[in-house]
């Protein structure tokens, strides 16, 4: 679908991935963006080999063979479109929903997405990276893990995005037990993203 204005009357707000990390004990994914503007952050679980696939592109690597999202970025690339960004635009029955809109030849278009797909694609082809703001007040926390400026509202709690599954939690503790219990690299004290 065409469109000039996507999400005509919504307010966006620009982030952009922060990490991948994983969960030691589950072996669960998140990919956590950040406001650019502020420290407000939003997590989305993801499935493993969508978690390797920005890992891998935010650390610098690359496959020997082009993953899915590589065939889809050099894909549109040869045929002269781009990625202009990536909307987290809906957090609807616990799951987060994206839009891509792709530039080509003067027309934008837009296609649904997971967000994990989206975000993959937009760190190869240099996509800017927005929420709306009511999916961040609804599912966003703050930099002491608590939902910053506009705490006690829309406290939702966080979804997992991945093959259909869906599970919230409301209590905020549950995400930071999740951070506190982060594989870190005991050697550094720096926290080590998958990549594998």
């Amino acid at each position: 679908m065409a469109s000039e204005e996507p999400l005509p009357g919504t307010k966006l707000v620009e982030m952009v991935v922060e990490s991948v990390r994983v969960h030691m004990l589950s072996s669960r994914h998140v990919v956590i963006l950040k406001e650019t503007e502020r420290d407000r952050y939003l997590p989305i679980w993801i499935g493993p080999w969508e978690a390797s696939a920005i890992a891998m592109k935010l650390q610098g690597l690359s496959p020997d063979r082009p993953l899915t999202h590589d065939l889809f970025a050099a894909a549109l690339e040869g045929l002269g479109a781009r990625v202009d960004r990536v909307i987290i635009s809906a957090l609807a029955e616990e799951t987060f929903h994206a839009r891509l809109l792709i530039e080509h030849g003067g027309q934008t278009i837009e296609v649904d997405s997971r967000p994990s797909d989206a975000l993959a694609l937009a760190v190869r082809a240099g996509g800017r990276i927005f929420a709306v703001e009511s999916v961040l007040e609804q599912a966003a926390l703050g930099a002491d893990g608590g939902l910053g400026a506009e705490e006690g509202e829309g406290a939702e709690g966080i979804a997992l995005e991945s093959t259909g599954e869906q599970i919230v939690d409301p209590r905020l503790d549950v995400f930071r037990d999740f951070v506190n219990s982060l594989d870190i690299d005991p050697g550094t004290g720096e926290e080590r993203t998958t990549g594998s």
